[in-house]
């Protein structure tokens, strides 16, 4: 009883719970607020939660045991992407496989454009800053790759490179790079996929026609009446669904898995694709899939920017936060006009894209919002696992090249 004691209280605990419901009301007051079209969103509660970190992260941990602060934010974060992602996946599923075989190279290609151009923009700072610093340039190429993870919102990126320095102190630094850069590498490419419409001057309603695949969906409702049903919102075949992921996830192969969030992601894609095992109907409402991604990007976003915005006042240097803006927009202008002017992808499509290969969560959310479509998960969906898989190579490639 000691021992739970010194970890924590009650009192301790709900001022933690008290905390995450206040920083989401006045988040989403935030996202409200609209300047010429442009809002932050759910993202709104990133900048929230971030400040706080800032300045209320020390007396948190007062309340409560600092570790316990750490492990719980989290399993926010990550509750957060479970629910997110495995929404997303059943989401995109039902059109994801058609439209990813009508479009696969195109995916590819694009993420592997986006990752090796954000890899480009990381080697090109390293070259150009390392005579400028005092820290070693084991610790400078620490710090710049963690500064590429967290530009490209990349968690099995920042893993990656931790795994590749070896040190903890060189592990440290890594962290720092990430915290710092994770901040625009989230509003960045939130702000990106609502400017950018507004900018071609897009007819979104003509957009949506371009990406809608009408067919496919209303057939899957006219199957829905017939199959039979686990419970009344389809929260069994969620959690079944994301229980599989998280195993799916936990599998490694030479420092490389798929994570919960690339696990959880493919195993919704297959149920939302197939959509029924026998009679037994495996898609969840289409209410509790929105209700469950928009609590699931609300608690990614709470767990992470309250730990990053505590990092950020410790380790905060101007220079290293130009180099996560240059990292966050170089690949992704790149890969817009690449994707716009030579695989000539549709503008919700292209935007989809994007985010899957800019590996960003919040982006993704914000753009079912502008676009006024869910459809474009099926493009985020399909660009993800490349991106993900390209920015552990690149994260690593830099490790060994300027260590």
């Amino acid at each position: 009883m000691d021992f739970f004691n010194g970890i924590l209280s009650i009192h301790g605990v709900s001022f933690l719970m008290v905390s995450v419901i206040a920083i989401a009301a006045l988040g989403y007051v935030i996202g409200r607020i609209t300047i010429k079209g442009i809002s932050l969103g759910t993202a709104g509660v990133f900048l929230v939660a971030l400040a706080y970190g800032c300045f209320f992260h020390k007396e948190l941990s007062n309340e409560i045991n600092a570790d316990f602060v750490s492990d719980a934010l989290k399993i926010v974060d990550n509750l957060g992407l479970i629910l997110f992602v495995t929404a997303v996946g059943f989401i995109a599923g039902p059109n994801f496989f058609g439209n990813f075989k009508k479009n696969f190279k195109s995916y590819v290609v694009l993420a592997v454009i986006i990752i090796f151009s954000g890899g480009l923009a990381c080697a090109g700072c390293i070259l150009a800053g390392r005579n400028f610093t005092d820290r070693s340039p084991e610790e400078f190429t620490a710090i710049l790759t963690g500064i590429l993870s967290g530009a490209l919102t990349s968690t099995p990126g920042f893993s990656a490179a931790k795994d590749a320095v070896g040190t903890k102190e060189l592990q440290d630094a890594v962290s720092v790079g990430y915290a710092i850069a994770y901040i625009f590498g989230v509003i960045g490419v939130v702000l990106f996929v609502q400017l950018i419409p507004k900018m071609l001057k897009a007819n979104m309603s003509d957009e949506r026609k371009l990406l809608a695949n009408i067919d496919s969906k209303s057939e899957r409702k006219a199957e829905k009446g017939k199959l039979l049903e686990m419970d009344d919102f389809g929260i069994m075949p969620f959690a079944l669904a994301a229980f599989i992921g998280i195993f799916i996830g936990s599998f490694k192969f030479r420092n490389f898995s798929l994570s919960t969030t690339g696990g959880c992601l493919l195993a919704s894609l297959i149920f939302g694709h197939f959509g029924k095992i026998g009679k037994i109907n495996l898609m969840p409402k289409d209410g509790t899939l929105k209700v469950f991604r928009e609590l699931g990007l609300m608690f990614f976003l709470i767990g992470a920017g309250v730990s990053g915005g505590a990092k950020f006042v410790k380790y905060f240097d101007p220079i290293y936060f130009v180099y996560g803006i240059i990292m966050t927009i170089v690949p992704m202008i790149l890969g817009f006009l690449f994707a716009k002017y030579v695989l000539k992808l549709s503008l919700l499509n292209n935007l989809g894209s994007i985010t899957g290969g800019m590996t960003s969560t919040p982006a993704l959310g914000t753009l079912i919002s502008t676009a006024g479509t869910e459809d474009v998960a099926s493009a985020y969906a399909a660009t993800y696992p490349v991106a993900l898989i390209s920015v552990v190579i690149v994260s690593q490639v830099l490790i060994m090249l300027f260590k």
